[in-house]
């Protein structure tokens, strides 16, 4: 009885100095980002977005410190949480924003929430989905899954979630963050293909904050790739093809992990899995590659154009 709501938070947060429990459930999760700096002495300074919503709208949750070693893993897409001793902030105008399942959610962009080891200490608990009633009203995980034949009529930079059987993964490389500095970006290519098309979707996978999922990405395993990027050479280089690359908030996931995952009820995954049933596994198999290098976008076919 004592709950708020986002949308009743965004119009009295100003007013307040304390403020009533949320009850929202997790749409959207950012890679974990470590903010840590030699001069600074801190303990544990990492930070993670979740974008969280109830039945008013969505808004940004800012997971702080140590609390993301405790938290992270445990606040998956999907989960509901009670959120207790919380605090509110302006938003921060530069996060990265994933693209909603629902394009008919509102978005609450001026302030985000703050959960911290104090000031206040933040009270999380995560409700059981056998415990969540449908009088609460706290909207479902939506999906933009589609297909490979799809996909050449998206444009530059659209957001969509794949599902697809691994036929090629290459080893993992390492690119610069910035041009002279000592950070890197680790990633690998993947092939995926899903029967709507010859051409398998390519995808650039970023090593998220999920480091025994990038490791176990094989021929042969079921991908599932969300908030993917569409990414389209618009120069004249005709050899350049369209690949599809990780954002911010993309979540992997291969054969053991899908279990209980909201997308196994979307109709584009189900009808995939009705696709793979009638595929020869041997068939499949012999197509397999993994490893070696794969330069992307290929060079043109003879040297003259290159």
């Amino acid at each position: 009885s004592r709950v708020t709501s986002l949308g009743q938070l965004e119009m009295t947060w100003r007013s307040r100095l304390q403020f009533p429990p949320l009850l929202v459930r997790v749409l959207h999760k950012s890679r974990l980002r470590y903010y840590g700096k030699p001069e600074k002495k801190m303990d544990m300074p990492y930070q993670a977005y979740f974008e969280v919503a109830d039945s008013s709208g969505m808004m940004s949750v800012v997971l702080w410190n140590s609390l993301c070693p405790e938290w992270y893993n445990s606040m998956k897409v999907g989960t509901v949480l009670l959120l207790e001793q919380y605090a509110i902030k302006n938003s921060y105008p530069f996060k990265t924003q994933p693209t909603p399942g629902d394009s008919q959610m509102k978005r609450f962009t001026t302030i985000e929430i703050s959960l911290n080891v104090r000031d206040p200490p933040t009270k999380i608990s995560i409700i059981p989905e056998e415990m969540v009633k449908p009088e609460w009203g706290l909207p479902e995980v939506k999906y933009r899954f589609i297909t490979r034949s799809e996909l050449d009529k998206l444009p530059n930079n659209h957001s969509c979630d794949v599902i697809g059987l691994v036929t090629f993964v290459g080893r993992a490389e390492r690119a610069r963050k910035r041009e002279h500095g000592e950070d890197f970006w680790l990633y690998r290519w993947a092939h995926a293909i899903d029967g709507t098309s010859d051409e398998p979707f390519i995808l650039e996978l970023f090593a998220t904050s999920q480091p025994d999922v990038f490791e176990r990405i094989h021929p042969m395993t079921y991908l599932v790739c969300t908030q993917m990027r569409v990414v389209r050479d618009l120069t004249e280089n005709s050899s350049n093809r369209t690949y599809l690359t990780t954002s911010n908030e993309s979540q992997i996931f291969v054969t053991g992990w899908h279990k209980g995952q909201p997308y196994i009820k979307d109709t584009k995954v189900k009808s995939f899995i009705q696709w793979t049933k009638k595929q020869n596994e041997a068939d499949q198999m012999k197509k397999g590659v993994i490893g070696g290098y794969y330069p992307f976008p290929r060079p043109p076919n003879n040297f003259s154009k290159y």
